[in-house]
């Protein structure tokens, strides 16, 4: 049986200070939380920092309260995006621009799978390891072209994976999208198809800051895998191009 969205999780009934920000506890930079989230990535630092404003309410006594609002701060999937986070900024070392671009592509990447579903586990590995390749294609081909980030990732991500301890089969489905993120070349898993549209709306600036707003609502209309991404992403077109969003 279909389970009604409650009062308090129905955004029609939201007041403006149910979306506030609030400074990363670990470094400072502000995180915009919504009144629901339990949690929110810093993309600055990486670290997990709790909503300060979150109040159970009737989840305390729902016994909907875990479909309501997912996994708790401290899953295991959640502690294993920590260990990768260190391990992708060892590679990156001072390389700022590709540690931001990764834990921009992991928040998308959890926003995308609290509203299209997935292993979790796979979705967060993929996207913090997804360019893990790039320096070395640059170091042995000239170039960080795609088809050499593909080459050269899943090599650098397998003794990663390993060395945390994910299982062969998730291993294998982790390379399997890092060696098909720019061409989508052999897979179309709903863990890829997150990745896939995570990866572009941490691009939005690059991929639509030439375009009319019809072209970019366009763009997204086509080239977005999922509807949750493609939600996001016509959002974020509208912020960034400081359109209206179009009517449903």
């Amino acid at each position: 049986m279909a389970i009604s969205q409650c009062p308090g999780q129905d955004k029609r009934f939201w007041k403006p200070a149910d979306i506030f920000e609030s400074p990363c506890p670990c470094c400072g930079e502000p995180l915009e939380f919504w009144k629901d989230d339990l949690r929110r990535r810093c993309r600055a630092c990486g670290r997990t920092a709790p909503n300060p404003r979150f109040d159970l309410g009737c989840a305390k006594w729902c016994k909907f309260a875990a479909r309501c609002l997912g996994q708790p701060a401290g899953d295991a999937g959640e502690a294993l995006a920590d260990a990768l986070i260190r391990e992708m900024r060892a590679v990156f070392g001072d390389d700022q621009r590709r540690i931001r671009h990764a834990l921009a592509v992991l928040d998308y990447a959890e926003q995308i799978l609290a509203g299209e579903g997935g292993d979790p586990l796979v979705v967060r590995a993929a996207a913090v390891l997804h360019d893990i390749g790039i320096q070395a294609a640059q170091r042995k081909h000239g170039s960080n072209a795609g088809k050499f980030q593909e080459l050269e990732g899943p090599p650098i991500a397998r003794p990663i994976l390993e060395r945390l301890g994910v299982d062969a089969e998730r291993t294998e489905h982790v390379l399997r999208i890092i060696g098909s993120h720019h061409s989508a070349r052999d897979i179309d898993t709903p863990e890829f198809r997150i990745l896939w549209d995570a990866d572009r709306l941490a691009n939005i600036p690059d991929e639509c800051g030439g375009l009319a707003p019809e072209e970019a609502r366009t763009l997204v209309e086509r080239l977005y895998r999922t509807a949750t991404g493609r939600a996001i992403g016509q959002a974020a077109v509208a912020r960034f191009l400081g359109t209206p969003r179009p009517s449903a």
